[in-house]
């Protein structure tokens, strides 16, 4: 109800109001059957979906790997707070042109774009998360002669993942984000580059018709990682 009343609205204005940039929902249907019918979206689609893949299973790996290790060890947290907590709240996408010049036009410069973007949020997350594991559970793992490997994998990574995940699904919303910005700034290849093309003709409708795409992708990925994450923890209801 309350999708169909949005779209309801938008429709009322965008033929009330007359304004360029606010054409009326249904010709943004249009455009976008439009594109699934010329095959358009659905080659670009290809093409943002396996860099936002590769880019955001590099943020998961670096993001729990070094959050695993800052929420363990406080030397390595009093020595990487700084520059994680710095390089989250940097706009992520001043790298824009420092990867451009080290990787070009290539797929590793929108890649990178999205490992900045989504990585510091799952540190940040994954970090805390280790550091509010009850202590005893550690010391009664101490106490049975267990190794700190079996610490990590037995203990301290299974009781943390009901408070690892909201930073997964953070860091997947800003992967989404960093795709787009990596491909209209960097590559000019997939969603981002159409968007830009249509963006510089102000061909509004069509735009609204991308983005509806990427909404979509955004909607959808959080789904798959909140599917994941309700079979993983389950045991924590």
């Amino acid at each position: 109800v309350a999708l169909a009343s949005g779209a309801a609205i938008w429709e009322g204005l965008g033929w009330g109001l007359g304004l360029q940039w606010l054409p009326p929902f249904s010709r943004v249907v249009e455009e976008l059957a439009q594109f699934l019918g010329s095959g358009v979206i659905l080659s670009n689609l290809r093409s943002s979906l396996s860099g936002l893949m590769v880019g955001f299973a590099f943020s998961l790996l670096l993001g729990l790997f070094i959050g695993a290790l800052m929420g363990r060890y406080r030397p390595i947290e009093r020595a990487l707070d700084v520059y994680v907590h710095a390089l989250f709240v940097c706009p992520s996408i001043l790298f824009a042109p420092i990867f451009f010049a080290i990787f070009g036009l290539s797929d590793a410069a929108r890649i990178a774009i999205i490992v900045v973007y989504s990585t510091f949020v799952i540190v940040i997350n994954t970090a805390t998360a280790i550091r509010t594991v009850d202590p005893s559970l550690v010391e009664m793992a101490y106490s049975f002669g267990c190794r700190e490997r079996q610490i990590f994998t037995r203990i301290l990574l299974p009781a943390s993942l009901p408070m690892v995940f909201p930073g997964i699904r953070l860091g997947m919303g800003r992967a989404v984000k960093g795709m787009i910005n990596g491909e209209m700034l960097i590559a000019f290849v997939g969603l981002g580059a159409l968007a830009q093309k249509y963006g510089a003709q102000f061909d509004a409708a069509k735009v609204y018709a991308i983005a509806m795409v990427v909404l979509i992708i955004g909607l959808v990925s959080n789904a798959v990682v909140q599917t994941v994450e309700n079979r993983l923890t389950r045991w924590a209801d």
